[in-house]
Protein backbone atom coordinates (compact mmCIF):
# COMPACT_ATOMS: atom_id res chain seq x y z
CA UNK A 1 0.00 0.00 0.00
CA UNK A 2 0.87 3.51 -0.46
CA UNK A 3 -0.48 6.96 0.81
CA UNK A 4 -1.27 9.85 -1.38
CA UNK A 5 -2.54 13.68 0.54
CA UNK A 6 -3.84 16.15 -1.39
CA UNK A 7 -5.87 19.56 -0.53
CA UNK A 8 -9.05 20.36 -2.69
CA UNK A 9 -11.35 22.53 -0.63
CA UNK A 10 -13.70 21.40 2.08
CA UNK A 11 -12.43 17.86 2.46
CA UNK A 12 -15.97 16.25 2.81
CA UNK A 13 -16.46 15.99 -1.25
CA UNK A 14 -12.63 15.40 -1.52
CA UNK A 15 -12.68 12.11 0.82
CA UNK A 16 -15.62 10.97 -0.95
CA UNK A 17 -14.38 11.45 -4.49
CA UNK A 18 -11.40 9.13 -3.56
CA UNK A 19 -13.07 6.82 -1.24
CA UNK A 20 -15.41 4.88 -3.56
CA UNK A 21 -12.19 4.46 -6.17
CA UNK A 22 -11.34 0.76 -7.22
CA UNK A 23 -8.04 0.29 -5.92
CA UNK A 24 -8.00 3.08 -2.67
CA UNK A 25 -7.91 0.86 0.39
CA UNK A 26 -8.78 3.95 3.19
CA UNK A 27 -9.24 7.32 3.41
CA UNK A 28 -9.60 10.18 6.34
CA UNK A 29 -9.75 13.85 6.91
CA UNK A 30 -7.40 15.73 8.35
CA UNK A 31 -5.07 18.68 8.37
CA UNK A 32 -1.63 19.23 7.73
CA UNK A 33 0.75 22.09 6.75
CA UNK A 34 0.35 24.22 9.84
CA UNK A 35 1.86 25.15 12.92
CA UNK A 36 -0.29 23.81 15.50
CA UNK A 37 -0.06 20.62 17.03
CA UNK A 38 -3.26 18.51 17.43
CA UNK A 39 -5.62 21.70 15.66
CA UNK A 40 -9.24 21.10 15.93
CA UNK A 41 -11.87 21.76 13.06
CA UNK A 42 -12.57 25.25 15.23
CA UNK A 43 -9.03 26.61 14.88
CA UNK A 44 -8.50 25.56 11.49
CA UNK A 45 -11.07 27.61 10.53
CA UNK A 46 -9.96 30.34 12.39
CA UNK A 47 -7.67 30.50 9.24
CA UNK A 48 -4.73 30.99 12.00
CA UNK A 49 -3.16 27.44 11.87
CA UNK A 50 -1.51 27.45 8.83
CA UNK A 51 -3.27 23.89 7.96
CA UNK A 52 -5.22 23.06 4.75
CA UNK A 53 -8.40 20.74 4.86
CA UNK A 54 -6.77 17.50 3.38
CA UNK A 55 -7.55 13.40 2.16
CA UNK A 56 -5.03 10.94 3.37
CA UNK A 57 -5.61 8.16 1.04
CA UNK A 58 -4.18 4.92 1.30
CA UNK A 59 -4.40 2.93 -2.08
CA UNK A 60 -2.70 0.37 -3.35
CA UNK A 61 -0.53 0.93 -6.78
CA UNK A 62 -1.51 -2.68 -8.15
CA UNK A 63 -4.91 -1.47 -9.08
CA UNK A 64 -4.78 2.53 -8.89
CA UNK A 65 -2.04 4.38 -9.67
CA UNK A 66 -0.44 8.02 -8.56
CA UNK A 67 -0.92 9.81 -11.97
CA UNK A 68 -4.50 8.44 -11.69
CA UNK A 69 -4.79 9.72 -8.51
CA UNK A 70 -3.91 13.14 -9.50
CA UNK A 71 -5.93 13.08 -12.50
CA UNK A 72 -8.86 12.81 -10.18
CA UNK A 73 -7.59 15.65 -7.66
CA UNK A 74 -7.02 17.74 -10.92
CA UNK A 75 -10.52 16.72 -12.19
CA UNK A 76 -12.56 17.35 -9.39
CA UNK A 77 -11.71 21.17 -7.83
CA UNK A 78 -10.31 24.50 -9.29
CA UNK A 79 -6.92 24.51 -9.38
CA UNK A 80 -6.54 28.21 -10.24
CA UNK A 81 -8.16 29.44 -6.95
CA UNK A 82 -5.83 30.62 -4.70
CA UNK A 83 -6.92 30.09 -0.44
CA UNK A 84 -10.55 29.43 -1.70
CA UNK A 85 -13.12 26.78 -3.41
CA UNK A 86 -16.31 28.04 -4.30
CA UNK A 87 -17.31 29.69 -1.55
CA UNK A 88 -15.28 28.51 0.94
CA UNK A 89 -12.50 30.70 1.61
CA UNK A 90 -9.09 30.66 3.65
CA UNK A 91 -5.86 28.97 3.46
CA UNK A 92 -7.60 25.96 5.11
CA UNK A 93 -9.44 25.40 1.43
CA UNK A 94 -6.21 25.81 -0.58
CA UNK A 95 -5.21 23.43 -3.43
CA UNK A 96 -2.11 21.26 -2.28
CA UNK A 97 -0.11 17.92 -3.60
CA UNK A 98 1.40 16.98 0.32
CA UNK A 99 4.29 14.38 -1.34
CA UNK A 100 5.63 11.11 0.68
CA UNK A 101 8.70 10.46 -2.05
CA UNK A 102 10.76 11.81 -4.50
CA UNK A 103 8.55 10.15 -7.22
CA UNK A 104 5.26 11.70 -6.12
CA UNK A 105 7.05 15.01 -6.30
CA UNK A 106 8.25 14.58 -9.82
CA UNK A 107 4.86 13.12 -10.88
CA UNK A 108 3.01 15.43 -8.97
CA UNK A 109 5.15 18.66 -10.77
CA UNK A 110 4.81 17.31 -13.90
CA UNK A 111 1.31 16.44 -14.07
CA UNK A 112 1.05 20.19 -13.26
CA UNK A 113 2.97 21.54 -15.97
CA UNK A 114 1.17 19.65 -17.91
CA UNK A 115 -2.51 20.70 -17.37
CA UNK A 116 -1.22 24.43 -17.10
CA UNK A 117 0.35 23.86 -20.84
CA UNK A 118 -2.66 21.99 -21.56
CA UNK A 119 -4.87 25.22 -21.93
CA UNK A 120 -7.76 23.56 -20.03
CA UNK A 121 -7.77 27.12 -17.68
CA UNK A 122 -7.23 30.55 -18.37
CA UNK A 123 -5.59 31.57 -14.98
CA UNK A 124 -2.46 29.92 -13.72
CA UNK A 125 -2.69 26.21 -11.95
CA UNK A 126 -1.74 27.97 -7.64
CA UNK A 127 -1.79 23.87 -6.52
CA UNK A 128 1.22 23.78 -3.99
CA UNK A 129 3.54 20.80 -3.67
CA UNK A 130 5.07 20.66 -0.83
CA UNK A 131 6.37 17.85 1.11
CA UNK A 132 4.01 16.04 3.60
CA UNK A 133 4.69 16.63 6.88
CA UNK A 134 2.29 15.47 10.05
CA UNK A 135 -1.22 14.62 9.01
CA UNK A 136 -3.25 15.38 11.92
CA UNK A 137 -7.00 13.47 11.65
CA UNK A 138 -10.06 15.26 12.07
CA UNK A 139 -12.99 14.81 14.53
CA UNK A 140 -14.49 11.73 13.81
CA UNK A 141 -17.68 12.75 13.08
CA UNK A 142 -15.50 14.75 9.96
CA UNK A 143 -14.73 11.35 8.92
CA UNK A 144 -16.88 9.47 5.80
CA UNK A 145 -19.28 12.96 6.77
CA UNK A 146 -21.11 12.45 3.49
CA UNK A 147 -21.23 8.51 3.35
CA UNK A 148 -22.75 8.94 6.90
CA UNK A 149 -25.41 11.25 5.95
CA UNK A 150 -25.99 9.33 2.56
CA UNK A 151 -25.20 12.13 0.53
CA UNK A 152 -23.42 11.69 -2.88
CA UNK A 153 -21.18 14.97 -3.01
CA UNK A 154 -21.50 18.55 -1.03
CA UNK A 155 -20.88 20.35 -4.48
CA UNK A 156 -22.69 23.21 -5.07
Amino acid sequence: MEKATFAAGCFWGVEETFRILDGVESTRVGYIGGKTENPTYKEVCSDETGHAEAVEVIYDPAKVSYDTLLNIFWENHDPTQLNRQGPDVGTQYRTAVFYHSDAQRETAEASKQALQESGKFKRPVVTQIVPAVTFWPAEDYHQQYLLKRGLANCHI
